[in-house]
């Protein structure tokens, strides 16, 4: 009889264990879970991303004599020239589209392919052109993207299609801006779509590592689409997890009984 009890009594352990076992280890949900307290991790690169197609810029010429950058900025209003020099109205100047063929069709200059292009690339270009044809000696151009935006979708908090102010925005902060991850995301799955000239490319990473930083995909770039693949239905997780405490349930219901009647 002692020897049945003890059966009953390991038979309980491994289902403990069992049960234990298929529970992840915390690392598995944490974000950056391999960096540590004190230890500096090096900045590699500056991501830059490039101008696309369709792509729309906000683009300033400026210099010292104020009267010159007229005829290069396109303004709906009546034009105004700042302290400093720069050039502005009293609506804001118009964007200007990247269109199927990579140009924009920029004052006085004309055509200028510019698809590919930093936005710091594409600022010396036209300002290389202003100064070659003589028009201003001293130009200060500046470009900004005017729709800079990206999509989240999968396991997330919120899908749908962010815009951002900036051009430097990491997939750490696309992940916050969606609401965070869902409860059944894989965070060592996370795919970054991305658009580089005529071809999509995807970029895997694993937000659990600081590998992240060294990762092309940690700097998104226009139009990127964030995919956060999910490791299972939350249905099954929920169908799992009361399967499992049906099954613990009863077998610890049974070892009890046996275990009391046995005493008797």
């Amino acid at each position: 009889m002692k020897s049945f009890k003890n059966t009953c009594y390991a038979l309980l352990i491994l289902l403990c264990a069992a049960m234990l076992g298929g529970c992840r280890s915390q690392k598995d949900y944490l974000y950056l879970a391999d960096m540590t307290d004190e230890q500096g991790y090096a900045v590699t690169h500056r991501y830059q991303p490039r101008i696309q197609r369709n792509d729309r810029l906000k683009i300033t010429v400026s210099c010292k004599n104020p009267e010159l950058a007229v005829p290069f900025n396109v303004t709906p209003g009546a034009l105004k020239v700042t302290e400093t020099g720069k050039v502005g109205s009293s609506a804001e100047i118009q964007s200007y589209r990247v269109d199927n063929d990579g140009d924009i069709n920029f004052p006085v200059l004309g055509k200028l392919y510019i698809a590919g292009l930093t936005l710091t690339d594409a600022e010396e270009m036209i300002r290389s052109r202003i100064i070659d044809g003589n028009y201003i000696k001293d130009p200060i151009v500046s470009i900004e993207f005017k729709n800079f935006h990206y999509t989240v979708l999968g396991a997330a908090a919120g899908n749908g299609t962010y815009t951002s102010d900036g051009d430097q925005v990491t997939i750490l902060e696309a992940i916050a801006q969606a609401g965070d991850l869902a409860s059944n995301a894989d965070l060592g799955k996370i795919a970054v779509i991305r658009e580089e000239g005529n071809t999509r490319t995807v970029h895997t990473v694993d937000i659990r590592s600081s590998d992240i930083f060294n990762s092309p995909a940690f700097y998104l770039a226009q139009n990127d689409i964030v995919y956060v693949r999910p490791k299972r239905p939350k249905s099954e997780n929920k169908a799992n997890f009361l399967q499992w405490l049906t099954v613990a349930l009863s077998v610890v219901t049974a070892t009890t009984s046996v275990i009391w009647v046995t005493k008797r």
